[in-house]
C-alpha cells in the first residue's frame, strides 16, 4: 500500500533541501547518512511516469532479522553486536534486515531507485537494497538509494531494508521506503562467472545467528562472504559459491548465509566500477588479505580492527570438515556462481554427493549443500535413483565435470538442459 507523502514544515525547508543535496552527492552504494540530532533523512526518487511502489514496513516475520515495528517506524530489535568480540572477524556493529516480498514489474526495468524517509542518529545507517530476477536467476543485491543499475533487464524486484547501529548505540527509525523502476538506463554485456583463490577460515559459532537469520547448526553447510551483495535470504541458495581445494580434489557448492570475515562491504569479486569499497585493490583481492599481507589500510578492516588473517571467505563446519575435508584454515578456489549464466539446479535435499560419474559406484568429489544452486552443463543416462523428488536415471553433469542425481534436484531454471 502506498503511503501518503509527508509534508515538510516551512521552517525546516532550507535544512531539508540541504540534506537532500548532500544525499545526492553521496558515493554510489552508500547508506542513508546521519543527520545532526537524528533529524529525518529523505532521498529523492524518480520523475513521474515510472513504476512506483512502497515497501510495507509494518509486517515483520520470520524471514526478517533483528528488526521490529514500532509506532514511529522500523527499528533494530537489539542494538548489540550479537556478542562478537573486538577481535572477531565478524561484524562489529549491530545489524538488522527486513526482507520484502518480490514485486513483478509491469515491464522489464534496468534501474531501481529508492526514496527513504528515516530518522538516523549519529553512527547509525539505513539502506534500501534491491535485486532483480532474470532468466539466469537473481542478480546481486545493490544499494538503491542512488540508483541500482542492472546489466540486463529484470522482470521482478525484491527489496530489503538494512539497519545498522554502533554496538549498544542508538538505532535509526525507518518511516517509509518507496521504490521506482525504469528502463531508461543502457545495459552492458553480462559477465562470465568469476573464480578467485582466497583464504578460507572455519566459522564455528554454533548456536549463533547468521546475517540472514539462520541459527548455526553443528556441522552446518554454508559460507560467509564479506559483503551483503551476495547474501541469500533465509532458506534459499540464491547466492551460491563453489569452493574447491587448490588441488581440485574436493569441492562443495554452498549457499551464502552470513556476512564476513572482517568486512561487510567488500565485494572483492566485482570489478572496481561496482565494488563497494577498496576500489584501488585488484579485482579478486579481499581487503583483509591486502591488510594482512601488505599493511593496506594500516593493516585494519573497515571497523578499524587489526586484521589477524587474510580470510576472504568463512566456511561452516560441515563445509569445512565434510565437504572439503580440511583440517586447518587454507587457501581455496571460490567460484561466485551468480556471476555466471546458464541453467541452474536447486538441491532440494542434501548435502548431496558429487560423483565422478553417473552412478553411486563412482567416487565422490565433494558435496552440494541443501538449497545450493548448481550450474548444470548437460545430462546423461545412468543408474536409476529413487530420491525425494522423483525416481530417475537422469544424472546432471555440472560445469566442473562432476555429476549429481536429478532425483535430488527440486527445480531447474535459467534455460533448458541439453543432453551431453
Amino acid at each position: 500500500m502506498t503511503r501518503p507523502s509527508c509534508r515538510i514544515p516551512s521552517v525546516a525547508l532550507i535544512a531539508t533541501l540541504a540534506l537532500l543535496l548532500a544525499a545526492a552527492l553521496l558515493p554510489a552504494g552508500g547508506p542513508a547518512p546521519a543527520a545532526p540530532g537524528g533529524a529525518p533523512i529523505t532521498l529523492v526518487a524518480a520523475a513521474p511516469g515510472d513504476e512506483r511502489w512502497s515497501v510495507d514496513l509494518t509486517i515483520v516475520d520470520r524471514d526478517d532479522v533483528n528488526v521490529r515495528r514500532s509506532a514511529a517506524g522500523l527499528r533494530l530489535r537489539d542494538a548489540r553486536a550479537n556478542g562478537r568480540g573486538a577481535r572477531s572477524p565478524h561484524s562489529a556493529v549491530a545489524e538488522g534486515m527486513l526482507l520484502a516480498a518480490p514485486r513483478t514489474l509491469a515491464r522489464p526495468a534496468t534501474r531501481v531507485r529508492a526514496e527513504i524517509n528515516a530518522a538516523v542518529p549519529a553512527g547509525a545507517t539505513v539502506e534500501a537494497q534491491v535485486r532483480g530476477w532474470r532468466a539466469a536467476g537473481w542478480t546481486e543485491w545493490r544499494a538503491a538509494t542512488t540508483g541500482a543499475v542492472f546489466d540486463r533487464p529484470v522482470t521482478r524486484v525484491q527489496t530489503r531494508v538494512v539497519l545498522t547501529a554502533p554496538d549498544g548505540g542508538a538505532t535509526a527509525t525507518a518511516r517509509s521506503v518507496r521504490l521506482t523502476a525504469d528502463a531508461n538506463v543502457a545495459v552492458s554485456a553480462a559477465t562470465p562467472g568469476r573464480t578467485y583463490r582466497v583464504y578460507a577460515t572455519r566459522i564455528g559459532l554454533v548456536g549463533e545467528l547468521t546475517a540472514n537469520g539462520r541459527t548455526v547448526q553443528p556441522r552446518d553447510h554454508f559460507a560467509a562472504l564479506p559483503s551483503r551483495r551476495g547474501l541469500s535470504p533465509l532458506n534459499t541458495g540464491d547466492y551460491t559459491v563453489r569452493v574447491c581445494t587448490t588441488s581440485g580434489s574436493r569441492c562443495e557448492y554452498a549457499p551464502v548465509w552470513d556476512v564476513g570475515p572482517w568486512n561487510t562491504r567488500d565485494d572483492y569479486w566485482n570489478p572496481s566500477s561496482v565494488r563497494e569499497n577498496w576500489k584501488n585493490l585488484p579485482q579478486g583481492r579481499p581487503e583483509a588479505q591486502a591488510a594482512y599481507q601488505s599493511g593496506y589500510n594500516g593493516g585494519r578492516d573497515q571497523f578499524g580492527r587489526t586484521v589477524l588473517n587474510p580470510a576472504g571467505i568463512d566456511l561452516a563446519d560441515g563445509t569445512f570438515w565434510d565437504g572439503l575435508l580440511l583440517t586447518t584454515n587454507s587457501w581455496v578456489d571460490v567460484a561466485y556462481l551468480w556471476t555466471g549464466g546458464g541453467p541452474r539446479g536447486v538441491v532440494g535435499d542434501g548435502p548431496l554427493n558429487i560423483r565422478t560419474g553417473a552412478s553411486t559406484s563412482y567416487a565422490t568429489r565433494g558435496l552440494a549443500a541443501r538449497l545450493a544452486h548448481v550450474p548444470i552443463q548437460c545430462y546423461v543416462t545412468g543408474q536409476s535413483v529413487a530420491g525425494p523428488y522423483r525416481t530417475t536415471t537422469r544424472w546432471n553433469r555440472l560445469a566442473s565435470g562432476q555429476y549429481v542425481s536429478h532425483a535430488y534436484i527440486s527445480s531447474v531454471y535459467g534455460g533448458s538442459v541439453p543432453v551431453c
